[in-house]
């Protein structure tokens, strides 16, 4: 049972369910690209090249061959054409996505000014050494230092 716990902590973990959505999400966007690909960008371009089917294009690697079409040793590069066409539209929306997301970060940092930090260190009155702020005494020369409010 303790193992089951330990899974249902896991699974319901914001990132997990951020990244499950993402892939759904990255599954039908890869549908939707492989369509656009394969019935609308495609078929003109095979109709301006001559009437080619890219799925058809292949090389047969034994011309001889006489057994079953289906088990025919074929080097597919049509379909390879088109799946390396879906991985360039799916590669740049990816990265226009990023590049928005960036674009968004940087705008929000420029709205958001930063709170200075209070200073950690103080000058050493005799030496000007750097010296913790809360220190009493310099570390370099063992001078007596004055009180300050941050010590006090």
């Amino acid at each position: 049972m303790k193992i089951v716990k330990e899974f249902r902590e896991f699974a319901m973990r914001g990132n997990v369910i951020d990244l499950a959505v993402g892939v759904i999400i990255g599954g039908a966007f890869g549908k939707i690209v492989t369509s656009l690909v394969n019935d609308i960008i495609m078929p003109p371009i095979g109709m301006i090249l001559g009437g080619v089917n890219f799925k058809d294009l292949k090389i047969s690697l034994d011309p001889s061959y006489s057994g079953d079409p289906a088990t025919e040793p074929l080097i597919r590069y049509g379909q390879f054409i088109n799946v390396m066409l879906d991985f360039l539209i799916v590669a740049f929306c990816i990265f226009l996505l990023v590049k928005g997301i960036n674009a968004l970060r940087r705008l929000k940092e420029k709205e958001e000014p930063k709170a200075e930090a209070a200073p950690t260190e103080k000058d050493c009155p005799y030496c000007l050494s750097k010296v913790p702020i809360k220190a009493s005494r310099c570390k370099h020369c063992t001078s007596q230092l004055e009180e300050t409010p941050a010590n006090a």
